[in-house]
C-alpha cells in the first residue's frame, strides 16, 4: 500500500471489550497512537462538573511508577510527542512517535489510563492550575460566547456545562473519588486503541493486548439523553467587537440525515463561497469573520453560526444570518450543493493525510457508529445527498421552533438575539 492510499484499519476486539484498530501506511517513518475512551464530560453530574478534564490533567502527574517529568522525558527522548484532550463524549490520549516507538508509546499511555498515581498534593496544585485555565477562558470573549450559547442550548444538562467545570465543582475532588471516576471513564467497554503509520500489525496486537487486555470488563450505563432547550444569553462587555453565536437543534451523528445536515452547514457557511461569507462579509461588509459549523453528538446535533462584528452591526448581522438559513431552505441549488460536497470530501480526505487524524477518526467512528467506515462508503453517502435532502433537513431544523442566540460585547449588540429569532421564525 502506498502513502495516502485509502484503506480501512483492521479491527480486533479483546475479551474485556477493548477495541484495537491497526492502520499500517507504507512510506512513513512515523506512527500515531490514539487511545480513546468513549466517555467524557457528558457523564458528569453537576457536583462532578469538570472532573473528567481534571483527571486528564492528573494522570500526567505520575503513572506506572513514572514521575510527571519522566512521563514526558521518556517520550521526547525517543523522538515522540504526547498530548491529551477531553470532550463531552470522548477523552483521548495521543502519541506521535518515530517508527519503532510503539512499545514505549503503548506502555506510557496504558499507565496513564490504567495506573495513575493520583497524589493528594499534586491534586491540590492541579486544581489551582485548572482554576487559572477557567479564568483564562472567561477572559477570552470568543471562547466565552460559545460557553454561554452551549449553556443556554442545553440548560440544566451536562452538555450545557463547561468541560473545565468550575472552581466550586472541582474543590470536593479527592484522590479516592477521582480514582473511582477514572475506573468508570476509561473502562475497557468503551476504550479504543488505534494506531496508524509505520506499524507492524502482529507486533501491535501482541503489545496492545499485553497493555490493555488485563483490565476486567465493567460495563457502565450510557449518559442521560440530551435535549436542545434553546434560549438567549447576553453579556455586556467593553470590547472592540461584538461576538455572536447562533445555535439550532440538528440531527445526531447516527441520524440518517447526518450527511444532509453536514452539507447544509457547509453550503450555509463552510467556506469563502458559502452564503454567509458572500452575503454578510463580501456584499454587506458586516463582519470580518463569519462561518457555520456542525456539531453532532450521539443523540443530538447542533447547527452553529459564529460571527465577530462591530456592535452597531450585530442586530443587522443576526437578521442576515437567519435570512440566509431560510433562503437556503427555499432555493438551495445543485451548483452550491456540488461545491459543498467537494469541500466536505476534501476536508475528510485531506485529514487522512495526517496519521494522527487517521487514528483519531477511526476510533471516533467505532465509538459513535459501531465500526470503522470505508472512505469509499463515506464518499458514496455524501454523493447520495440531493438538493431536496438539504432543503428538507434545513426545514426540519427550523421547524423545531427553538434556537439559541448568544452575544457578548457592547450595549448596541444586545438586540441581536431577538432579531435573529424574529427573522428565523417569521
Amino acid at each position: 500500500m502506498t502513502a495516502g492510499t485509502p484503506s480501512t484499519p483492521r479491527r480486533h476486539d479483546l475479551a474485556n471489550g477493548v477495541t484495537l484498530l491497526c492502520d499500517p501506511v507504507a512510506g512513513f517513518e512515523t506512527l500515531a497512537l490514539s487511545v480513546v475512551a468513549g466517555r467524557g464530560a457528558r457523564w458528569e453530574d453537576q457536583a462532578r462538573s469538570g472532573w473528567s478534564h481534571l483527571l486528564e490533567h492528573m494522570v500526567f502527574k505520575g503513572a506506572g511508577g513514572r514521575s510527571a517529568r519522566n512521563i514526558v522525558e521518556v517520550i521526547e527522548a525517543d523522538g515522540g510527542q504526547l498530548n491529551a484532550a477531553t470532550g463531552h463524549e470522548r477523552t483521548s490520549f495521543q502519541v506521535r512517535a518515530l517508527a519503532g516507538g510503539l512499545p514505549l508509546a503503548l506502555a506510557v499511555v496504558a499507565d496513564l489510563v490504567q495506573r495513575p498515581t493520583l497524589d493528594g498534593e499534586d491534586l491540590a496544585r492541579e486544581k489551582q492550575v485548572v482554576g487559572q485555565e477557567i479564568a483564562e477562558a472567561a477572559d477570552t470573549p470568543d471562547d466565552q460566547v460559545f460557553e454561554q450559547a452551549q449553556a443556554a442550548a442545553f440548560a440544566g444538562q451536562a452538555l450545557g456545562r463547561p468541560i473545565l467545570g468550575s472552581t466550586a465543582s472541582l474543590e470536593p475532588a479527592e484522590p479516592g473519588a477521582l480514582e473511582a471516576w477514572r475506573a468508570m471513564l476509561y473502562a475497557p467497554d468503551r476504550l479504543v486503541v488505534s494506531v496508524a503509520g509505520a506499524v507492524d500489525e502482529d507486533a501491535f496486537l501482541r503489545l496492545a493486548e499485553a497493555s490493555f487486555g488485563v483490565a476486567p470488563r465493567v460495563p457502565h450505563p450510557a449518559a442521560p439523553p440530551a435535549e436542545f432547550i434553546g434560549g438567549h444569553a447576553r453579556e455586556r462587555r467593553k470590547l472592540e467587537q461584538a461576538h455572536l453565536v447562533f445555535l439550532l437543534p440538528a440531527p445526531s451523528v447516527s441520524d440518517p440525515a447526518y450527511w444532509s445536515f453536514r452539507l447544509f452547514a457547509e453550503a450555509l457557511g463552510g467556506g469563502m463561497s458559502s452564503r454567509l461569507f458572500q452575503e454578510a462579509r463580501e456584499r454587506l461588509g458586516l463582519a470580518y469573520a463569519i462561518d457555520a459549523y456542525s456539531e453532532a453528538y450521539s443523540d443530538v446535533g447542533v447547527l452553529g453560526i459564529y460571527a465577530g462584528c462591530a456592535a452597531a452591526d450585530a442586530g443587522r448581522l443576526a437578521e442576515v444570518a437567519a435570512a440566509q438559513i431560510r433562503a437556503l431552505i427555499a432555493d438551495g441549488d445543485p451548483a452550491e450543493l456540488a461545491r459543498a460536497k467537494a469541500q466536505l470530501k476534501g476536508s475528510l480526505f485531506m485529514s487522512r493525510e495526517s496519521l494522527l487524524a487517521r487514528a483519531e477518526q477511526a476510533a471516533a467512528q467505532v465509538l459513535s457508529l459501531g465500526d470503522v467506515q470505508r472512505p469509499s462508503a463515506l464518499a458514496a453517502a455524501i454523493d447520495a445527498v440531493g438538493v431536496e435532502d438539504i432543503r428538507g433537513v434545513g426545514a426540519r431544523i427550523v421547524a423545531s421552533g427553538r434556537c439559541t442566540a448568544s452575544v457578548l460585547g457592547p450595549r448596541p449588540a444586545m438586540d441581536a438575539p431577538a432579531r435573529f429569532e424574529t427573522t428565523l421564525f417569521a
